[in-house]
């Protein structure tokens, strides 16, 4: 089919692939804890998805070792595409935006400012999908998401945070008294160990504070109103609603836009990207 494009992400915990028409995406999956780039990774990607490389135009890269790539495969122009215009770029197509901060909360979190093909790396955090992970397998003996997810669902912060109600009797400002004060600040006082739930849950609640308030910062910054959270992070409902409570309890509107294939959005933006190329 003329125009059939694939897209791929080579990120630290997952490869993310996806299949695009004309800038339109078709199928997107994902090859979890695939490694770093490779031409046999790219073959295995394709694979995965049931694709055949005759009868694809061109292969978009980004993500992991990316550049060392060859130029073509199979006589098929494989290009490269910088990070974090391809983020930027994914991201508002998702969102069917043209401009917004596009937070990428993958194994780690990026934030970048897009104005239609222009973006901007603004700022990022070493807090993401991957400290909740490596803190749930030290605190809580898990590192799977779904698991951690769950607990987390039936659990509550309270359990191993200090609130503002803790700390000072009460609410401040826009902050109701159930607001975090400081994270994990209860567990020092407790007469036991805490239950896993509330351990998971106020990871949960860490991360996603800690994503929500560097992205509402961040968009202050850059004069952006909308902001898009793309990644796999967002996959997990209870870290969803972390980052959205942020926006509740400043009382910040538009709240974010999470869209649906959240994961897909770098492997989307580096087809995208590389597509002005030819």
């Amino acid at each position: 089919m003329a125009g059939l494009r694939i897209g791929i992400d080579f990120g630290l915990t997952n490869t993310d692939v996806v299949l695009v028409h004309k800038g339109k995406l078709l199928q997107h999956w994902v090859l979890p804890h695939a490694g770093p780039a490779s031409e046999a990774l790219v073959h295995k990607a394709l694979a995965a998805g049931k694709q055949e490389i005759s009868e694809l135009e061109a292969i978009a890269t980004t993500g992991g070792l990316h550049r060392t790539l060859p130029d073509e495969i199979e006589g098929v122009p494989l290009y490269k595409a910088g990070e974090a215009e391809a983020v930027g770029r994914g991201g508002l197509a998702l969102a069917g935006l043209e401009e917004a901060l596009v937070v990428s909360a993958g194994t780690g979190t990026a934030m970048i400012a897009a104005w239609g093909k222009k973006t901007q790396h603004l700022t990022g955090s070493a807090v993401g999908g991957g400290t909740l992970l490596g803190l749930a397998k030290l605190l809580i003996g898990t590192s799977h998401p779904l698991e951690i997810a769950h607990l987390a669902a039936r659990g509550d912060p309270a359990g191993v945070d200090s609130t503002l109600q803790d700390a000072i009797g009460g609410g401040i400002g826009h902050l109701p008294p159930s607001a975090t004060a400081v994270n994990f600040g209860k567990v020092g006082s407790l007469p036991g160990p805490p239950k896993r739930e509330d351990i998971a849950a106020g990871l949960v609640v860490m991360v996603g504070q800690v994503i929500g308030v560097v992205a509402l910062g961040a968009a202050k910054a850059a004069g952006l109103r909308e902001v898009v959270v793309v990644g796999h992070l967002p996959d997990l409902e209870p870290i969803r609603k972390a980052i959205l409570a942020v926006w509740e309890f400043y009382q910040v509107e538009p709240k974010p836009l999470i869209p649906q294939e959240a994961g897909a959005a770098t492997a989307l933006g580096a087809v995208l990207v590389t597509a002005d190329r030819g």
